[in-house]
């Protein structure tokens, strides 16, 4: 964001209320307190945004630190989207990407909606028909 902007980024987990909060609130499925207890340790990397000390955005990345990487959890708080949040937090994910992984591992996320014209936009591409997402949700 330019030095104007009112928020600015923490490479950080966040709070599990945090997390939870960010989760609902942006429309996308909740997580129980046991599960993101269990699961934000495992981050590979993190980024918030912030609107002074409320957090406003969320993104990370996880999976095997080599082989397999997965974008997840992209979240802006819904008065706050639309100004670039998106972006912001793709360009921190993508800049960690292009530092830390290596060059033969495979990155994934899962686009849903319109959010396949953003992530596009840092080089994700779609698979079909080659392969497809699958999913088992508990």
């Amino acid at each position: 964001m330019t030095a104007a902007s009112p928020y600015t980024t923490r490479l950080a987990i966040p709070s599990i209320a945090t997390y939870q909060h960010l989760r609902v609130a942006a429309g996308l499925s909740a997580k129980t307190a046991e599960a993101a207890a269990k699961g934000l340790p495992h981050s590979l990397f993190a980024v918030q945004v912030l609107q002074g000390d409320e957090v406003v955005g969320m993104g990370r990345v996880i999976g095997d630190g080599g082989c397999f990487y997965q974008v997840v959890d992209i979240a802006v708080l819904p008065a706050h989207q639309g100004k670039g949040l998106g972006k912001l937090i793709m360009r921190e994910i993508r800049q960690f990407i292009d530092s830390d992984v290596p060059e033969s591992a495979y990155v994934s996320l899962i686009a849903d909606g319109q959010a396949q014209d953003l992530y596009a936009q840092f080089g994700f591409k779609h698979t079909a028909p080659a392969s497809v997402g699958m999913a088992l949700k508990r």
